[in-house]
């Protein structure tokens, strides 16, 4: 996990894949940290992506790197129900509180991935998987 976190840290915005329905979806996102040995992402309950997970849980992250190397982080996403993660999350980026607290009534939904496969990829040449 230190890998893939240290990865996305140094990438700083990566790409999350969902589905809806037969259409692929991707957007960026930025935050990322580790609570309880899980690597969490977490996205808005109000947002078409939070959606999207629900009805199919199997995502893909991608990130690239200034050197050209890429990451590609496969799995289902499982969604967090303590609220510590949450908090955890709004520590680490403050500015979403402006977006997810009691007056807005938005949940910042903090998830991460199981069955989860990891792999390394420079731009030429075999990937490294390291989960």
């Amino acid at each position: 996990m230190e890998r893939i976190l240290e990865f996305l840290k140094e990438a700083g915005v990566f790409y999350l894949a969902t589905a809806d329905g037969e259409q692929p979806k991707l957007r960026p996102l930025g935050l990322c940290f580790e609570k309880d040995g899980k690597l969490c992402f977490g996205v808005g309950d109000f947002k078409e992506v939070y959606r999207q997970l629900r009805a199919n849980p199997k995502t893909e992250i991608v990130a690239c790197r200034p050197d050209g190397h890429w990451l590609r982080y496969t799995g289902s996403t499982v969604f967090e129900t303590d609220p510590a993660y949450e908090a955890a999350a709004l520590e680490i980026m403050p500015d979403l509180k402006n977006v997810y607290n009691e007056q807005t009534g938005n949940t910042l939904c903090v998830f991460h991935l199981e069955e989860a496969s990891a792999v390394i990829i420079p731009m030429m040449g075999e990937g490294e998987r390291i989960l």
